[in-house]
């Protein structure tokens, strides 16, 4: 089952990357941001002004260009009954498409989240900025893995994580040197390690105060026993922070590595954390990949094959792909042939080319966007697609090694 949230939140990412490729050759592209309360008679009113505004550009071209994109979004609005409650953003203008060409073009897109500012920009590029804004993942945690030697502060935001301090401690060793009483050696040593955790507290409270609240799901605390449990037992973070620890968890590192045991560790209680099911999900692929059990297939080619025959129990797909299955043809020869197109996220797609057999300019007769393809394939075979964040190292591995498409089998099919 195609899990809708994430599929949009796919579909209008690439959006964005494709809108993001485009540029004018002056001030030719308008943006448009209408918020569900602005009234359509005065975004009509304001575009009227705008055009009347524009016969004052001094390049013909220019000035030719931009009433026509307003012309254009004015004839829109006409067919718009009602702003949708999330907003609506227009983007169009004359785009620069080589050969000293340019080309109106027009999107319309509805955001994932509300727009709540008035905006109209015209430049050579789009804007994008509050869109981009809404792809960022707003679930933040706090990490932290301690021991008496050292600590690491960090956040896990969405799928990534973060490095934010890593501290030393001077705390010695439990065996005194000479010349000491067992009493005064251990009296010193309590109160460097108190001063060590009042050091971890400080850090991990400028850091995690920093974060916005709505945005804060609390703080995760790693380490070796009994150390982890004094420090928290002792209260050294900020009071307000306090109340926010999540729990404490056995790990053997307390260094970079410690978070990566710490979040998997703490797996229960980042359940509905987006980067807990990604890696659970990959990490099942190469178990079975190290099996060998035939469960499992990757390439475009052989999961498809895998599909068509509802074998799959579980679709991999990498966030990073980006894929068609074109149809070419030449209208001089009639040659004609299907292949598949890769670019990298925020590149500008490449043309079809030329003919082999006459030289001629090939022409696009049809497209299929791979993901959508299979993630239909996957919906009518009852199979779950997953999308795999590249922000990991097994879940760049899928991208790299595998191609961004591999899926987990319900029973070894030998295809």
């Amino acid at each position: 089952m195609v899990e809708q949230c994430t599929y949009e939140k796919y579909e209008f990412k690439k959006k964005l990357e494709t809108l993001k490729s485009k540029s004018g050759r002056g001030t030719e592209l308008i943006s448009l941001y209408i918020p569900s309360d602005k009234q359509i008679s005065d975004v009509s009113n304001h575009l009227r002004e705008e055009h009347g505004q524009a016969s004052n550009i001094k390049s013909k071209l220019t000035r030719t260009n931009v009433q026509g994109a307003l012309e254009s979004l004015l004839a829109k609005l006409r067919y718009l009954n009602k702003v949708p409650e999330n907003g609506i953003v227009y983007f169009t203008g004359a785009v620069d498409i080589g050969a000293n060409k340019t080309s109106m073009e027009s999107e319309v897109l509805i955001p994932p989240e509300p727009i709540t500012v008035y905006k109209y920009h015209c430049n050579s590029t789009f804007y994008l900025e509050p869109l981009e804004e809404m792809l960022k993942e707003c679930s933040t945690y706090g990490l932290l893995v301690l021991d008496l030697r050292e600590a690491t502060v960090g956040t896990l935001i969405g799928k990534q994580i973060e490095v934010v301090r890593h501290l030393h401690s001077t705390v010695p060793g439990k065996q005194r040197k000479g010349g000491q009483s067992a009493h005064r050696f251990e009296q010193l040593r309590r109160i460097a390690i108190h001063d060590f955790y009042k050091r971890i507290g400080d850090a991990a409270s400028e850091k995690f105060l920093e974060i916005e609240p709505s945005e804060f799901r609390g703080i995760l605390i790693g380490g070796h026993s009994p150390t982890k449990e004094e420090f928290n037992e002792g209260e050294f973070l900020h009071y307000e922070l306090q109340k926010k620890v999540l729990g404490l968890f056995d790990t053997g590192y307390t260094d970079e590595s410690g978070f990566s045991e710490l979040i998997n560790a703490a797996e229960d209680v980042l359940q509905g954390a987006d980067l807990i099911k990604q890696k659970k999900d990959i990490e099942a692929f190469f178990r079975e990949l190290a099996t060998d059990s035939g469960k499992i297939s990757y390439g475009e080619d052989i999961v498809r094959a895998n599909l068509e025959i509802n074998a799959v129990d579980v679709l991999l797909l990498s966030e990073d792909l980006r894929s068609e299955r074109e149809t070419i043809k030449c209208s001089v020869c009639e040659y004609e042939n299907k292949w598949t197109r890769r670019w990298k996220p925020g590149e500008v797609v490449p043309l079809a080319g030329n003919c082999p057999k006459c030289g001629s300019a090939l022409e696009v007769t049809d497209v299929t966007d791979i993901v959508g393809e299979f993630s239909e394939l996957a919906d009518k075979g009852n199979a779950r697609v997953a999308f795999i964040s590249t922000d990991f190292d097994k879940g760049s591995q899928l991208m790299i090694a595998f191609g961004g498409i591999a899926a987990i089998l319900r029973y070894s099919t030998g295809v």
